[in-house]
């Protein structure tokens, strides 16, 4: 028996089914279920398109194509097409990340016509966590960043940014839409910080990604001269609190695997490993 296959950029009167893809893996899909909550399927609000794999008439795995390339709940047919689909469209996006199965055989794929990346992160453990820690108390100090705080915060956004990923968030447009995306996090009070007696950032960490089912922290960052003080696990039990009170039952962060002291510190405050995401720069 044959069967009929597809993929299409999807649009706005696919939302139900494609909500319906995203909240089979809840966790590691939540980057893209939170625009897709608030954008729906319009490029325009979106960001960029969702496409679509249909097999039997049923839509079972989407990749978004934004700013990055991102394959959700993609089978290996379904990274084929999304390939095919990419090929012909041309690289623009600044990265391909997600789940590291799928993400690693569409860079396989691609990597002939889009290659070489500037770099290759093929292991980033994904990790969660669903309660507060046992053993480390939330540093009081972290709070939210108040709206006037945005020329303080900025910087230590700036070079956690720059640090984690290698080029610096003000290049190209002039650091417009990381600004924009800043002032959105501290807007509707999901960025934390602790701030020294000078009111110099020490410890900064963004609650990202939200969904009624599961939230991301991104941005953790101790300013360097702060360093082995350990600030960072009491910092991350305050933000957890947030989390787990006020946005989410169950709070996830994916880590560079070299990052040795970054996933001792989320151990220590109760992650643990639940897959793993890759990312491919440019």
């Amino acid at each position: 028996m044959l069967t009929q296959t597809t993929s299409r950029v999807l649009e706005p009167a696919d939302l139900d089914a494609a909500l319906a893809v995203l909240d089979r893996e809840p966790v590691a899909n939540a980057f893209v279920t939170s625009r897709v909550q608030v954008a729906g399927l319009d490029p325009w609000r979106l960001g960029g398109e969702m496409w679509g794999w249909y097999e039997d008439g049923i839509l079972t795995s989407l990749c978004y194509a934004g700013a990055n390339l991102v394959p959700l709940c993609a089978t290996p047919r379904a990274v084929r097409a999304f390939a095919d689909r990419a090929r012909r469209a041309g690289r623009r996006c600044s990265s391909i990340v997600g789940p590291a199965r799928p993400t690693a055989e569409l860079w396989r794929l691609l990597e002939p016509g889009w290659g070489p990346a500037r770099e290759v992160r093929a292991h980033q453990p994904l990790m969660i966590t669903d309660r507060m820690p046992a053993g480390v108390a939330p540093d009081p100090y972290v709070r939210r960043v108040r709206k006037d705080e945005m020329e303080t915060i900025m910087p230590a956004c700036v070079a956690m940014f720059t640090e984690e990923v290698g080029v610096s968030p003000l290049a190209g447009d002039g650091g417009l839409l990381y600004q924009a995306r800043v002032a959105e996090l501290v807007g509707s009070g999901r960025s934390f910080a602790r701030f020294d007696a000078d009111g110099k950032v020490v410890f900064k960490a963004e609650i990202g990604a939200v969904t009624h089912r599961a939230c991301q922290i991104q941005g953790v960052w101790v300013a360097p001269e702060y360093r082995g003080r350990g600030l960072a696990a009491p910092g991350m039990a305050a933000v957890l609190r947030y989390a787990l009170t006020e946005v989410a039952p169950v709070v996830s962060l994916y880590v560079n695997d070299f990052n040795t002291p970054a996933r001792r510190t989320y151990r220590k405050v109760g992650f643990r490993e639940a897959g793993a995401f890759m990312s491919v720069l440019f």
